[in-house]
């Protein structure tokens, strides 16, 4: 771990990341729920706002949108990623090098590891490769640690979500994302295992405001260092509300309640 690495995708110690690879990994299905995020300029937009520490997009989509956004938006460089239309076991290409991605002005990159995998020693080679050429860039390095494979089947178990994030810490990462445990203690013990490695949630699906802000929050109460977040966001009808909502809870360490002011489901409870 490099004690700033992560300054630039960060605010005041903690990370929201807004992840936007969906397009390449789950395929116009998610965008099927609010037709305009499929237009990658309407999620840049969303990027701008305060709460979004960093906006993970794959090559084409940064090569097309990020010039124009590079004042205002900090771009996570996601350098694989594999599409939905792939039935073999859980492996993804490498689609872009650190160099290139520093060259564009990205100021970290994503990496995904399927540990687990029959793949899992290829992906760690390249993610060797790609952790110390970010180093050479001074780029920060996240993680999205998904244990999965032939044998484990998006396991969400405590045991396995806190070796997820102790893979991201062995492996050199500066921040693991991983999936949510299932309780804040759960969560502590990922985080504990992380050493000095920062851990974030993986938004997942969508699901209600309050629903996600309660898993949000518990997460954070437990140690997690944020969100890394999708779908729980750009599937809302306003996901700027839910920006809002974010903020107060990951920033200002605001009760799920105060938060729920920032969103339309609040109006409709109070009627």
């Amino acid at each position: 771990m490099l004690p700033d690495a992560t300054d630039a995708i960060s605010r005041d110690g903690n990370v929201l990341i807004l992840a936007y690879d969906h397009g390449i990994e789950h395929g116009p299905v998610d965008f099927e729920p609010n037709p305009e995020t499929a237009d990658p300029e309407r999620v840049f937009e969303l990027a701008t706002h305060d709460a979004v520490t960093a906006l993970a997009v794959g090559k084409g989509v940064a090569e097309a949108y990020y010039p124009r956004y590079e004042d205002r938006v900090t771009l996570l460089a996601k350098l694989n990623g594999t599409s939905n239309l792939w039935m073999g076991e859980p492996d993804s290409a490498v689609n872009w090098s650190v160099e290139y991605a520093a060259e564009l002005g990205a100021d970290a990159i994503g990496f995904t590891l399927y540990g687990g995998s029959n793949h899992e020693v290829e992906m760690a080679e390249e993610f060797r490769r790609a952790q110390e050429a970010a180093r050479d860039h001074d780029m920060g390095v996240v993680m999205w640690s998904y244990p999965r494979g032939q044998g484990l089947k998006n396991d969400t178990g405590a045991d396995t979500v806190a070796y997820a994030a102790r893979l991201g810490l062995e492996l050199g990462a500066d921040v693991a994302k991983v999936k949510y445990p299932g309780s804040p203690e759960a969560m502590g013990h990922a985080a504990n295992l992380a050493g000095p490695a920062k851990v974030v949630m993986s938004g997942g699906s969508k699901t209600d405001d309050r629903a996600f802000l309660e898993t949000v929050s518990e997460a954070l109460a437990g140690g997690a260092d944020g969100l890394a977040v999708g779908r729980n966001v750009f599937q809302r009808d306003n996901p700027e509300e839910i920006l809002d909502a974010l903020e107060a809870v990951i920033f200002e360490d605001a009760s799920v309640e105060e938060a729920l002011k920032h969103t339309s489901s609040a109006a409709v409870a109070d009627d």
